[in-house]
């Protein structure tokens, strides 16, 4: 069960919905003293719009020909292939990232929406960044519908209803807020 003495993911997810707001997001959540990892680069291109906001970046792309491509067209620029479910090869470029930008073509609907929020909490929970943005149509559309519960002052966090193994809860379940659901 959950409780407040859990490890909690201090970063900030930013969903975008294309490549316009993707890049749109750079003047917003990149700054001078960022280190950023982008995830993703493709060709560079992004890369080349964070890099004269930031400190430091590093464009990755699962592509060695995607690759060998950014390092050609931009060769002061540091470019490496990733494969972005692998955390560990992440921490293996050296450094303490601040933002990470994540533009993963296969990441875009609805059906890899889990993978989008596993990926997000792999790398939230191990470089805790201070914030990841992500170029996921589906995920702003998820996000945009979610609600972050409030208790109202005085009442207690939550409410826990213990029910057994597939048996429904008796009477209805009542909520902090006193609504109650029938």
């Amino acid at each position: 069960m959950a409780n407040e003495k859990q490890f909690k993911v201090n970063t900030k997810f930013v969903a975008t919905r294309n490549v316009k707001e993707y890049r749109e997001s750079i003047a917003s959540w990149v700054n001078e003293h960022d280190v950023v990892l982008e995830i993703g680069c493709e060709w560079g291109t992004t890369t080349t719009r964070i890099a004269p906001r930031c400190k430091k970046v590093i464009g990755t792309d699962i592509s060695q020909e995607c690759v060998d491509e950014a390092r050609r067209r931009y060769p002061d620029l540091r470019f490496e292939v990733l494969d972005a479910f692998n955390v560990p090869a992440a921490l293996a470029l050296g450094e303490q990232f601040t933002k990470v930008y994540i533009d993963v073509s296969g990441l875009s609907g609805y059906r890899s929406l889990l993978d989008v929020i596993a990926l997000l909490n792999m790398y939230g929970t191990v470089l805790r960044p201070k914030a990841i943005v992500v170029k996921s149509g589906a995920l702003k559309h998820f996000a945009s519908h979610c609600i972050p519960w409030r208790s109202a002052p005085g009442e207690p966090e939550s409410i826990a209803v213990e029910v057994g193994a597939g048996a429904e809860p008796e009477g209805p379940i009542i909520t902090p807020a006193g609504n109650g659901c029938d």
